[in-house]
């Protein structure tokens, strides 16, 4: 690898871990520069999952005052892990490309859900008025939509995340935000276990992302907190939608 990749590399993974703390999505721009410095797809892809979990950590750490205390949150630790790994085996033993079209639809799906949360909350019922069962099964779900999503590709996890568990969970959008990255963590690690064994991973492309991420997934998940509740639903559905059109347009083009 020479330097001026690395270099590209290293400011791809520091913006990255901001982008995925603060909204979800750094993945499409570490994807794109791991493809730009000459990996494969399916290598880079692979390498980025396994590049940007130390991002994931390090929002963790940042918006751990955020996260709520309990059982609850320990609970969808399990389903996280299986969605992954039942994403991630499905990357490695099937084609891509059926997966690749339905991804931009995926993302603007999850990004028009949390732009329009409050309408929808009025059709499907707030989280409060729902019985502790049924609230129970609806967010064990869309943990495990989000788990294998992100074991598939990861791109756009955090909006996806974000927009089913603000659905679902009747917490302020920073805790959400703070669940989504301790649930992100879980979903990165888990792919850092079976891409580590399985996967065709480029250990130089990962030596040079994750310390950047590492960085800039603690500076996203401090920023988090200081901003306004409509500012940071804002960011996430104009970044979720951007993410959403790019895809569609690499994905059909």
């Amino acid at each position: 690898m020479d330097l001026t990749s690395a270099v590209l590399l290293l400011a791809a993974g520091l913006a990255a871990g901001t982008v995925n703390a603060v909204a979800g999505g750094g993945s499409l721009i570490t994807f794109p520069a791991m493809i730009a410095v000459g990996l494969p797809p399916v290598a880079a892809n692979v390498s980025n999952s396994v590049a940007v979990f130390p991002g994931y950590a390090a929002s963790v750490a940042g918006s751990r005052m955020d996260l709520p205390r309990g059982r609850s949150l320990a609970a969808l630790v399990p389903t996280t892990v299986l969605g992954t790994i039942g994403g991630a085996l499905l990357l490695l033993a099937t084609p891509a490309r059926a997966f690749e079209v339905a991804v931009p639809f995926l993302v603007l799906g999850a990004t028009a859900v949390l732009a329009f949360q409050d309408p929808l909350r009025r059709l499907v019922g707030h989280p409060r008025d729902l019985s502790p069962r049924r609230r129970t099964v609806t967010v064990q779900a869309m943990v495990a939509l989000g788990a294998v999503y992100g074991g598939y590709f990861g791109a756009a996890l955090g909006v996806m995340l974000v927009a089913g568990l603000a659905l679902v969970l009747d917490a302020t959008l920073a805790r959400v935000t703070a669940i989504k990255n301790l649930l992100s963590a879980v979903v990165g690690l888990t792919t850092v276990v079976v891409f580590s064994l399985f996967g065709p991973v480029n250990w130089a492309a990962v030596a040079v992302v994750a310390p950047a991420t590492l960085l800039g997934g603690y500076v996203g998940a401090r920023l988090v907190r200081r901003l306004p509740p409509v500012v940071l639903k804002t960011l996430i559905v104009v970044f979720g939608t951007v993410i959403g059109l790019y895809l569609l347009w690499r994905a059909l083009g």
